[in-house]
């Protein structure tokens, strides 16, 4: 744990860094690849509604004694009532409940079907319950969650703006949270997972986690940026990096308490509850999570920049930094001790410690001549006498502070004695 928490100081100090923004086109890349993936398995391979969306009839069985091959029992039992069914899935819901959805039966297959199946798993026909879901609860739920996503992009993309006073920084975010849902939904497709109410509840409720993640570094992107910005001492995409590494252990502290509980309910809804309302909800929320997290990370940031790197404001910053990174190394001593290099102390935190390349801030002189913005005084600079200049500091002998007094110029030279009149 103590190495851990050294780990996200190095990152938060720059001592440590990792090149997340300079390597977008590679997470990029892999972002491409997860949409493409996830595009296919939604309209390619198709999303699997639940009957809630399509409608039908469920049919339940509880108290089996027997489980063995529940599935092709219970499906023939179905088909042998209601020749006309449509496809059949039957799924275990904890463990002895036996849960099977098809089409529209109508009242005389639906009672046929039930007491067919109380047969077949030696169950009292009382207990074992039929329920007809018509298509358009399902629509009407699936038209409500597209009002409220619709609504929910509109009403963030103004405050983002508004809160960060450039629309790039909203549009960066938006694109990121599209990647969220997209990804999610996409999975669904691929894997087959049934898509119910709960699993539209957990969708939109991901939607909050990705962005609040992505505020919180967005937040220290732009103190890290304007800082920058205002001390021509870095790169705007070198500030945007240290924020990135010094949320980096934050977002991954916050995303593993987020998952831990997630993650307990999903394995026990797998293994003791079987399907319903909270392993669905369960399971769109582990997911969305987690890619969440890695958009805020790999995705969000490096967006930003690429968006603000044509803007004259920023070119006019990589050139400013190049320059001065030229004349510090050409002033430089290469013997002078790492570190020692003077330090802004009024810089955001990490922010004095990084420079053009990576490295150590150094105030040099601006390009026509004046003095940087800030300089070391009182002990700063008393300590940066011999260090500073690459070699030791000179010994003086005491007698050499006295001054003769002769040698502090005319005005301070005693006054002669009047000459004696004769």
């Amino acid at each position: 744990m103590a190495s851990f928490a050294k780990f996200g100081n190095d990152l938060f100090t720059g001592k440590r860094s990792f090149n997340i923004v300079g390597r977008r086109n590679l997470w990029y890349a892999i972002a491409a690849v997860f949409i493409v993936l996830s595009l296919l398995g939604i309209f390619v391979k198709g999303l699997n509604f639940g009957i809630e969306f399509r409608g039908g009839t469920e049919l339940r069985v509880p108290g089996v004694s027997n489980m063995e091959s529940y599935e092709g029992r219970a499906a023939e039992t179905l088909r042998a009532e209601a020749p006309g069914a449509a496809e059949v899935s039957v799924t275990q819901i904890g463990t002895n409940t036996i849960r099977i959805q098809t089409g529209e039966l109508s009242v005389d297959e639906s009672n046929a079907a039930v007491s067919a199946l109380a047969e077949e798993f030696d169950v009292s026909a009382e207990d074992v319950t039929s329920s007809f879901v018509g298509p358009s609860w399902g629509e009407t739920v699936t038209n409500k969650a597209i009002q409220a996503l619709v609504a929910f992009l509109v009403l963030v993309s103004v405050v983002l703006a508004l809160y960060f006073r450039t629309w790039k920084m909203a549009l960066a975010a938006i694109i990121a949270l599209l990647h969220d849902v997209v990804f999610t939904v996409g999975i669904y497709g691929l894997l087959g997972i049934e898509i119910s109410p709960a699993s539209m509840i957990g969708f939109l409720t991901i939607l909050g986690y990705s962005i609040y993640d992505t505020i919180v570094v967005f937040d220290k992107v732009r103190e890290n940026t304007e800082y920058a910005l205002e001390s021509k001492r870095t790169t705007y995409a070198h500030a945007a990096n240290l924020a990135v590494n010094q949320t980096l252990v934050r977002s991954i502290n916050t995303s593993v308490v987020a998952l831990l509980p997630v993650a307990a309910i999903l394995f026990f809804g797998i293994a003791f509850i079987g399907p319903g309302t909270l392993l669905d909800l369960s399971v769109a929320l582990f997911i969305g999570m987690a890619v969440g997290t890695y958009s805020s990370i790999f995705i969000a940031t490096p967006l930003l920049v690429h968006l603000r790197e044509n803007e004259p404001e920023v070119q006019a910053l990589e050139k400013k930094v190049a320059k001065r990174a030229g004349r510090a190394s050409s002033k430089l001593d290469a013997s002078a001790p790492p570190g020692m290099e003077a330090i802004d102390h009024h810089a955001p935190p990490g922010m004095e410690t990084l420079g053009a390349d990576g490295g150590v801030a150094v105030l040099t002189e601006e390009a026509d001549g004046s003095e940087p913005d800030h300089l070391p005084t009182g002990d700063d600079a008393a300590g940066d006498t011999g260090a500073d200049q690459g070699s030791a500091p000179r010994e003086v002998h005491p007698r050499a502070r006295e001054v003769h007094p002769r040698a502090r110029g005319p005005r301070n030279q005693p006054k002669r004695p009047p000459k004696s009149k004769r």
